[in-house]
């Protein structure tokens, strides 16, 4: 687990997180929107990515110097800020205080737009910027240049997969914008397929992705067949599987056999995997027996799931694949 401290004078910044695989929601968010934290209570992430100011325009960012930023197509501007910015849940804050003129935002609360917006109550250092302003995910990112890690306990062990079925460690909240996910996972399968048309299996994956894979890339001969692997799941003919992430360490679960694995978010794996539904109540009192009430109504979607572009297009631009000209024809296509 880990304890940050103030680089500046070593005072407990937070209280003892372990850390998770950057959650996939971080790349996108649904405006005008209060969102839940991005992570669990208790839990750390570390984004790979620069973030942050100073930011530079793509007109003025060569390809090969965007490239080494890891964008290989035009993404907006372009972050010459740090590696390595710690994302946790507000509430796992100790020992800071909000610098008030840099609270600014768009309506509901901060946005992160005036920089570091948190001070360490010990020696007054910008340690961190809070964001919770609507459209925002409430997350408190601590500038890697002014943190440092303090001992802390043992590191909690990784779950293995058997667990994590078990328990409800792959059903949270962020359900409601499963349209992330979708649009990451969509961008993979399309990489994966290279080109060639994909088939859907039917049922879960043809509902989520069926759609937007025949507009992308068009029925036709050769297609390949894409199909769900993993844990509990069982083996199925397909060339290409959606595989789940595994939650804490980031790694992909490896199928059987030559199907090429096409990583997934785990909660959204898991609902396409093991569907949730609502087991009937059994009639109390008047009616005959054998009958059975049909409330609640199983939990149908207002509206069938659309793969979010923004979480398409970001996964896309972070590929090397989308300089092949076939595949950034589809990351500049409308839809």
């Amino acid at each position: 687990m880990a304890v940050f401290g103030c680089a500046g004078c070593g005072a407990v910044l937070t209280a003892a997180v372990s850390e998770v695989a950057v959650p996939v929601h971080w790349t996108d968010a649904h405006w005008e929107t209060l969102h839940p934290p991005l992570l669990e209570a208790g839990c750390y992430a570390v984004d790979p990515e620069p973030y942050g100011p100073p930011w530079r325009q793509e007109a003025e960012v060569g390809a090969s110097e965007a490239a080494e930023r890891g964008l290989f197509a035009p993404f907006g501007a372009v972050s010459y800020g740090p590696t390595g910015t710690v994302l946790l849940a507000p509430g796992d804050m100790r020992g800071t205080r909000l610098i008030v003129e840099r609270a600014g935002g768009y309506c509901m609360g901060i946005d992160g737009r005036d920089g570091p917006n948190l001070a360490c109550v010990g020696c007054d250092l910008p340690v961190a910027t809070r964001m919770d302003d609507c459209g925002c995910w409430q997350v408190v990112l601590l500038d890697p240049e002014a943190v440092v890690r303090l001992p802390a306990p043992p590191e909690l062990p990784v779950m293995l997969w058997t667990e994590l079925l078990a328990t409800d460690a792959l059903w949270h909240r962020l359900s409601a914008f499963r349209d992330i996910p979708a649009g990451a996972a969509l961008a993979r399968v399309v990489v994966a397929a290279g080109g060639a048309p994909v088939e859907a299996a039917p049922g879960p994956v043809a509902e989520l992705l069926g759609r937007m894979l025949g507009a992308l890339v068009p029925a036709g001969e050769g297609a390949k067949r894409l199909d769900l692997a993993g844990p509990g799941c069982g083996e199925r003919a397909a060339d290409l599987v959606l595989v789940p992430v595994h939650p804490q360490t980031g790694e992909v679960w490896q199928p059987r056999g030559g199907a090429v694995p096409v990583p997934m978010d785990a909660a959204l794996w898991a609902e396409l995997a093991f569907p949730p539904h609502r087991a009937r109540l059994p009639a109390v009192g008047g009616l005959p027996a054998g009958v059975e009430r049909d409330d609640p109504l199983p939990p149908h979607p207002a509206y069938p799931i659309r793969p979010s572009r923004t979480a398409f297009r970001h996964t896309l631009a972070r590929i090397p694949a989308v300089r092949k000209p076939w595949l950034r024809a589809i990351y500049d296509r409308e839809w």
